[in-house]
């Protein structure tokens, strides 16, 4: 089992910062891959960023966000991050670290939610104009 805890979030100004932080317990990560998605009222769980270590860190980024956010982790504390720059308006949303039970070769498969079988409990990020 693993528990994942995310913390940072909060209320800033457009084009302002914020930078999630993913603590896991239970199990260390430092296997597979993270990822972070966001959900915001009415809309479905999408995806934000991944990060893998099998070979070296691999990164993905939805289009929405590439450029603004970035995706980092630190095994030795057992911690993942998102910083996320440049925020905007449509950024607000329930943000969640999840990781994954499985390993796949393809890096690319870790941007799907349904390979995810721990998540955390959300951290609210708001962003006012």
């Amino acid at each position: 089992q693993v528990q994942l805890v995310e913390s940072g979030g909060g209320l800033v100004q457009a084009g302002g910062s914020l930078r999630l932080s993913c603590a896991a317990s239970g199990r260390t990560f430092s296997s597979y891959a993270l990822g972070w998605f966001c959900q915001a009222p009415g809309k479905e769980r999408e995806f934000v960023a991944t990060i893998t270590w099998m070979s070296g860190d691999t990164t993905h980024y939805a289009d929405s966000v590439k450029g603004r956010f970035t995706v980092s982790r630190d095994n030795a504390k057992n911690t993942a991050y998102l910083q996320m720059n440049s925020l905007r308006p449509e950024d607000p949303a329930v943000y969640y670290c999840a990781a994954p039970a499985a390993w796949y070769n393809n890096s690319l498969l870790y941007t799907n939610k349904q390979r995810y079988n721990y998540w955390g409990q959300g951290t609210q990020v708001n962003v006012s104009s």
